[in-house]
């Protein structure tokens, strides 16, 4: 059984309202809440062994979606603060020198992912095998990440995340979300 993660200690993040934020919150606890339902029944055609009715195999299929909404959602809220934060000289920042020439190069290109249009997240991954970062778009909660790879930043520029503050004005919200990064967790996050 999963818990949904508290995330209130974001209320009062600067360019983002409380209502926006709580109904992101309950969003999230849906995902949280559909991982459970799914998962109980699941659990409940093995033991009857129904494996091959379509039932099993459209709830394996939703799992992944529900799943990675859950996860990208507390990765997403886990990245962000109120409090200023910046990226200090150390291994991420080293790390993003030679990937992308400099910290302003690296922004530069996440922020074009996050302007590009439809729904989805933006994430900045870690290839650890190959020691290489990737801004990625992603369309879908279940579609498109990149096997192996650590998920370090995570933006949501689903609807969501900013209409009720912004309506249409998305680099509005991308500029927010940049102020709004915690340089803390994401490192932490590439050290482990």
């Amino acid at each position: 059984m999963y818990h949904p993660k508290k995330f209130e200690h974001l209320l009062g993040i600067s360019g983002m309202s409380e209502d926006l934020l709580r109904n992101h919150f309950t969003l999230y606890e849906g995902y949280v809440a559909n991982v459970n339902k799914l998962q109980d029944s699941l659990i409940e055609l093995r033991r009857n062994e129904k494996f091959i009715v379509p039932e099993y195999a459209e709830m394996n299929r939703r799992f992944g979606w529900e799943w990675n909404g859950m996860r990208l959602h507390e990765l997403y809220f886990g990245n962000l603060t109120k409090e200023k934060s910046f990226l200090l000289e150390g291994k991420l920042k080293e790390a993003f020198k030679k990937e992308w020439g400099s910290l302003e190069v690296w922004e530069k290109d996440f922020r074009s992912m996050a302007v590009m249009r439809g729904i989805g997240w933006i994430v900045l991954y870690y290839d650890p095998q190959e020691d290489q970062f990737f801004n990625v778009w992603i369309n879908e909660h279940d579609g498109g990440h990149l096997s192996g790879s650590i998920p370090l930043l995570v933006m949501d520029v689903f609807e969501h995340a900013y209409m009720i503050d912004y309506g249409l004005k998305r680099v509005d919200y991308i500029e927010i979300f940049m102020k709004a990064i915690d340089w803390r967790v994401v490192e932490s996050r590439f050290v482990k």
